[in-house]
């Protein structure tokens, strides 16, 4: 069904393409083939730009592209017309000075970067990387770094276009004359890098490439960077200190797809096994213990669109193999790359077979572990886990690692390169020090130490030139729009207008413009407003909504089950997002979400102050609703980090929320938030709800007038039961005059079709 709704789109409108199923992850797929950095419409030449509905977006960065993530609701709107505003951002410049050191990879560099421009703060901030590092700076490496900008924190994390993006463009089988034409305009315009100008930048970090060495980043943050060397210490801190017993193992599932919405178990732990579980798997008997790696995943277009870091994962595979050590049998390995450009190289080098002896078969073309599609562990690993409160592990070579958003079977996440994906898969355990310990036995019996497997660069460059050529992606990409079999034998009706199947659970009529009218609204003050939930720092829009497994006694899943779906074809939130009434119920659904007002449960719950029951939040917002109560969320630092996930606005405002009051919010989720007619609000300098004294209790008034302009502060007032008063200033976050419009009108989109029915687009 939403293959059909996407092919109907295709015929349905101009200018519109879709690239099939099963080809890659489209950021990788930009980066190699759609991208041309430089547009001709017949009459101009113009820099290539564009946004995404998905935060690594910015991947395209490293190729001399701006262009940046945004929900689905702006994308949606510049889709028919509507323009980008923002307000002119600062600029940070990052100098980069020398080179690599042997052994060092892409991954461990942007996990250096992150790390030092979450310390310094970028949010809202484009960055700009420059330095005589980059004359020998490999494009993949640059789109690695680029790629990571949410993780960072920025809009853009930018590398200008010169020798390096033109040697790319011709790798990659792009028109010669386009690449000339590219050279030639970007010098004309002044914006071929050249480090002979002297840019003055907002602020200044500089890095030289030769101090970064190998590291991992976990076991929850994509920031919380960690020397390989020191990897071993920081697990046992963490296993003390971050997952002490007050962190019970959670929830987990065994029959379905995981994610951070798993369902949760009924079922308490049991208490923690002091010396590891013994568990028996496919004939094999071993003991499980903390953190022993049960999932170790070459994944995510952040890494796989580098051939270097993929080379050096197969030539460690390869020397691994060769000494006789595989993946221990606790760990559930896979390779998910980002294009089909990828498994034809190192077939070429035939470095497949080495990865598949340790364990590493190809699983598809796209986005898995990264964003939480795992798939279920194996039942007796998961049965261990959550019987014995294990904390057990997860490497992968992605980009995020957030709390609840890998396995709900695994609470320690890790980021890290492929070659060091496959080391851990080897070693079986986060608990070694891969830099003095073996990492094995060979058949002598002989330590194998990581060391003895890990190749030279000039090992992996040999390869590189030898088996990645422009011939593979003229390939590739020769027939890329065409499809499989499957993708051609869908049929649509080739009508200017979508037929709603009202029996579809998965694709259904959005609610948001039903009675849509041409008059708009005035702002008017939001009056005897209760909290629905009142969340910490660092909630992620992974918390806000799920992509994955839909729990069997959510509100989700007990609205799939009364339209006759069995528990089996679930699916996820993710595959879901074209049925409001599966994205409603699911909105602050996430396994791991702690709402302060329902205090002792995890998951999506909250206390309904109309009648003090603790329920779910889909139950609580429908007795508000009916009460004709409006609803706002207070929230901490950061808000929204994370995804550009547009249904955590769009189901905050179908759950009635009307306002956000937080610390500070993230970028693309305050924007989503604005786009859906919803008000975010933040705290004034030096106040929050602890200095204010708010606990959620209170009743809400917020004089929002129509006379609005951005950024302007905004009373409000919350009423304790006792009858005292709360009063405080927070500033309307609406940060553009167009963004008040976008209010006023009930979102972006109701404007847009009002202004296209009026005819003034």
């Amino acid at each position: 069904e939403r293959y059909e709704f996407l092919k109907w789109g295709q015929a349905a409108f101009d200018n519109f393409r879709v690239v099939p199923p099963a080809t890659g992850i489209v950021h990788q797929v930009n980066l190699e083939y759609l991208a041309k950095v430089l547009w001709d419409n017949g009459s101009h030449l113009y820099p290539d730009s564009l946004v995404g509905t998905d935060s690594h977006t910015t991947m395209i960065n490293g190729l001399g592209v701006v262009g940046w993530g945004v929900g689905g609701i702006e994308a949606e709107a510049v889709m028919v017309g509507q323009p980008i505003y923002m307000l002119v951002p600062e600029v940070v410049g990052f100098e980069l000075t020398g080179s690599l050191a042997e052994g060092a990879t892409a991954t461990d560099l942007v996990l250096r970067v992150t790390q030092m421009l979450r310390e310094h703060g970028v949010v809202s901030k484009f960055v700009e990387f420059h330095g005589s590092g980059l004359a020998g700076m490999p494009l993949a490496n640059r789109a690695t770094i680029a790629n990571m900008a949410p993780e960072y924190g920025a809009t853009v994390g930018f590398f200008p276009v010169d020798e390096q993006t033109t040697k790319y463009l011709r790798l990659t089988d792009r028109d010669e004359a386009l690449v000339e034409t590219v050279e030639w305009y970007y010098r004309k315009q002044g914006l071929w890098r050249d480090e002979s100008r002297h840019i003055v930048y907002s602020a200044n970090l500089t890095l030289d490439l030769a101090t970064v060495e190998p590291a991992l980043a976990g076991p929850k943050r994509p920031q919380d960077r960690i020397v390989l060397s020191g990897m071993q210490d920081q697990w046992k801190y963490d296993l003390r200190e971050t997952f002490g017993k007050a962190a019970d193992a959670g929830p987990g599932t065994v029959d379905e797809m995981v994610d951070e919405g798993g369902p949760v178990l009924d079922a308490e732990p049991a208490p923690d096994a002091e010396n590891g579980v013994e568990v028996e798997l496919d004939g094999e008997t071993f003991v499980l213990d903390h953190g022993d790696v049960v999932i170790a995943a070459i994944t995510s277009c952040t890494n796989t669109s580098n051939p270097d870091v993929m080379v050096g994962a197969g030539l460690v595979a390869r020397k691994a193999r060769a000494r006789g050590l595989t993946r221990k049998p606790w760990v559930k390995t896979s390779f998910a790359p980002g294009s089909k450009v990828v498994t034809e190289y190192l077939e070429k080098a035939g470095l497949m077979d080495d990865l598949e002896a340790t364990g590493f078969f190809l699983v598809g073309y796209g986005c898995t572990t990264c964003i939480g599609n795992s798939g279920p562990l194996p039942i007796p690993i998961s049965e261990a886990i959550h019987h014995h409160d294990l904390v057990a592990a997860s490497v992968l070579s992605g980009n995020r690692n957030f709390e609840g958003r890998i396995s709900p079977d695994v609470r320690a996440n890790y980021l890290a390169s492929p070659p060091l994906v496959v080391a851990y898969a080897l070693a079986g355990t986060v608990d070694i020090d891969l830099t003095s310990q073996p990492i094995g036995q060979d058949e002598s019996g002989a330590d194998v130490f990581l060391a003895d497997i890990w190749p030279s660069q000039a090992e992996i460059d040999s390869i590189v030139s030898r088996s990645v050529s422009s011939d593979q992606f003229a390939e590739q990409y020769g027939q890329v729009f065409v499809g499989s079999d499957e993708w051609r034998a869908i049929a649509t009706t080739g009508e200017a207008l979508y037929e709603w199947d009202d029996d579809s659970t998965y694709v259904q009529e959005p609610p948001f413009f039903k009675d849509l009218g041409p008059t708009v609204t005035p702002l008017q003050p939001i009056t005897g407003a209760r909290a629905l939930l009142k969340l910490g720092d660092s909630v992620t829009t992974d918390h806000i909504s799920p992509a994955g497994a839909i729990g069997e006694h959510t509100p989700a899943g007990q609205y799939l089950t009364s339209k006759g779906v069995e528990k089996r074809l679930f699916n996820s939130y993710g595959s879901r997002r074209g049925n409001d009434r599966v994205m409603t119920r699911g909105t602050f659904a996430n396994i791991r979400i702690r709402n302060e007002l329902a205090p002792g449960t995890e998951g999506g719950y909250t206390t309904d102050f109309l009648d003090g029951q603790v329920k779910t939040v889909y139950e609580a917002a429908l007795h508000y609703e009916e009460a004709g109560v409006p609803l706002v969320v207070l929230a901490g630092k950061d808000y929204g980090m994370g995804s550009s996930r547009d249904w955590a606005a769009k189901g905050t405002y179908e759950l009635g929320v009307r306002a956000v009051i937080a610390d500070s919010f993230e970028r693309i989720h305050r924007s989503n938030l604005v786009m859906m007619g919803v008000l975010p609000l933040t705290y004034g300098e030096g106040q929050n709800a602890t200095t204010l004294g708010l606990d959620g209790s209170e009743t809400f008034a917020i004089d929002l007038q129509d006379d609005l302009v951005p950024r302007q502060p905004i009373r409000v007032t919350a009423t304790r039961a006792d009858g005292s008063v709360i009063a405080f200033d927070a500033v309307c976050r609406c940060d553009t005059p167009v963004e008040v419009e976008y209010l006023r009108n009930g979102g972006i989109l109701h404007m847009v079709l009002r202004n296209m029915a009026a005819g003034t687009v």
